[in-house]
């Protein structure tokens, strides 16, 4: 009995670790370098990912000074199970299970910029999406599949299972509209996406964000349309 009572409270006090709010039209503020400011944010997965599409939109001006991470998702088997990462003078740093691959963006903008990736274990194919304009298809870690006990971080890159943060990989900057979904959007659906429309997100979904916001982490209207 006090067993189960135990259980019962710890799974109480982590359900009311992170609140769920509505980020529609709103956007997570990191304005300065920091090892200690993130956001964590809790998914709903039942069974190992087989693909996923990842869309947000993000805002700063460290593309032409250093490399940031956007988007981590650590198991405690991989810590790069899912990196997002921009890699300074070269693009997109994509990875799942480890392995990684770089999409080159030589067109580097100081504007709001809408992105969308997607990977599926069968093909191993990832596609990035950068405002609504698909890069070519690149493969990588077919057959894999992504883990389901995870901790996700927007702007800082783990290096340990929750931790391992370094201000120098850190995001200064703005981070909205981070939906994800266990199945690849077709290009229509990305478009659709892209221009502001809704395709029910089952994974991450930014009207019913459940989040934790740590450090110096602001949440503020976004400044894109």
């Amino acid at each position: 009995m006090e067993k189960l009572l135990w259980c019962f409270l710890v799974w109480i006090s982590f359900s009311n670790a992170f609140g769920q709010k509505d980020m529609s039209k709103k956007a997570f503020v990191f304005p300065k370098e920091s090892d200690n400011s993130y956001v964590s944010l809790k998914a709903e997965l039942k069974k190992p990912l087989k693909a996923f599409t990842l869309c947000f939109h993000i805002y700063t001006e460290l593309a032409k000074t250093r490399g940031y991470s956007i988007f981590s998702y650590a198991t405690k088997k991989q810590f790069n199970d899912i990196l997002i990462f921009w890699s300074f003078g070269r693009g997109y740093l994509i990875s799942v299970g480890g392995p990684e691959i770089v999409f080159n963006v030589p067109e580097v903008t100081m504007t709001p910029v809408h992105i969308c990736v997607s990977w599926e274990s069968i093909t191993g194919i990832v596609e990035l999406w950068v405002d609504g304009k698909p890069r070519v298809r690149k493969s990588l870690n077919k057959g894999y599949s992504v883990g389901t006990e995870a901790i996700i971080i927007l702007g800082q890159d783990q290096d340990s299972f929750g931790g391992g943060f370094d201000a120098n990989q850190s995001l200064v900057g703005d981070l909205g509209d981070v939906n994800m979904w266990d199945f690849v959007l077709t290009p229509d659906q990305i478009n659709m996406v892209y221009v502001g429309g809704t395709f029910s997100p089952n994974v991450l979904d930014w009207r019913e964000l459940k989040y934790e916001a740590h450090g110096e982490v602001f949440i503020k209207p976004q400044l894109w349309p």
